[in-house]
């Protein structure tokens, strides 16, 4: 687990600027491992966009990765590249500017981000999707089953 502190924690509006500045990519067309708000991205890259632009310079570089990331090998490199950076929350409760972490079936790896915009009682996300681009879809019953985990940006610096 990260050794960070939640920044939700230390200003309770940050989840209103995570929200608020995600939704400036809604629009951006869907390209795999690009991270350009207008130009293209894909789920992570919005993840590591709104980083760049709340918290600084990213603490790890991504290497390559494939469309089905690490499914052939089975290993949870999101899983894990998330808890060295975010803040893992204990729960799967929501809370807005939450990131996301989605197993898109049964018994395959997380691969998926997304981050909450609006909480209860009807809970919404920002994610980029394949053939959609940036958008902010419901988190209706099919996509919080396949919530995984729920992290928290830390504090900046």
């Amino acid at each position: 687990m990260a050794a960070f502190t939640s920044a939700a924690s230390l200003d309770p509006t940050f989840g209103g600027k995570i929200v608020e500045e995600a939704r400036s990519w809604i629009g951006t067309p869907y390209r795999h491992q690009a991270t350009t708000r207008g130009a293209g991205t894909d789920c992570l890259g919005l993840i590591r966009g709104v980083w760049r632009a709340l918290i600084g310079p990213e603490p790890l570089c991504p290497p390559a990765y494939s469309m089905d990331w690490s499914e052939p090998s089975g290993e949870e490199i999101l899983m894990q590249a998330a808890g060295q950076c975010l803040c893992r929350k204990p729960d799967l409760s929501l809370s807005k500017g939450d990131v996301l972490l989605f197993r898109m079936r049964n018994g395959a790896v997380a691969k998926h981000l997304g981050i909450v915009s609006e909480d209860a009682p009807t809970p919404k996300f920002i994610h980029a999707y394949t053939g959609y681009g940036v958008v902010e879809s419901s988190l209706s019953g099919p996509w919080l089953r396949r919530i995984v985990a729920v992290y928290c940006f830390p504090e900046k610096g």
